[in-house]
């Protein structure tokens, strides 16, 4: 009978390491939940308010990257760009978006020949950006947030 309190009492004091429980922050759990987040994809793609019609995610997108490529393009051809040689180039072009919808340009990736005949290239890309209508921004988990992607946009001058 000695043995049996003898091993309840041995089975009481090592059980008790059941009884802990561990203690979470809201900083833990929210440092847990941000490792799973997948930054690179967003539930909605920004977008202009003539692609709320669009009825699918890639839809917005394409509509939203035509848009923004039309602008462009209208603005390059507009303005007279002289040149000695033949372009045909594709310059990609760094845009960010902020969560209230404000379109910065970043930088534009230029062919060298591109940048020497036109050297203002960035003064044309940035001002093709002031007339712009309203942006409504990506959006991840309810959220506005910012975002950043690189448009081609291509430059045939002869």
């Amino acid at each position: 009978m000695k043995h049996l309190y003898l091993f309840i009492g041995f089975l009481l004091l090592v059980s008790c390491n059941f009884f802990n429980v561990k203690k979470t922050t809201s900083d833990a759990i929210l440092n847990e939940e941000l490792k799973t987040f997948n930054w690179s994809n967003v539930d909605e793609y920004p977008s202009f308010a003539s692609c709320n019609d669009a009825i699918s995610k890639e839809e917005k997108k394409r509509c939203f990257q035509n848009t923004l490529t039309a602008i462009i393009t209208n603005k390059i051809q507009r303005d007279t760009i002289v040149v000695s040689q033949n372009i045909d180039d594709t310059i990609y072009i760094k845009f960010q978006i902020s969560e209230q919808g404000v379109l910065s340009f970043l930088e534009a990736k230029v062919d060298s020949v591109t940048r020497h005949e036109i050297p203002n290239i960035d003064e044309i890309l940035t001002s093709s950006l002031d007339s712009l209508p309203e942006i409504y921004p990506a959006i991840k988990r309810g959220q506005q947030v910012k975002t950043a992607f690189t448009l081609p946009v291509i430059i045939r001058v002869n």
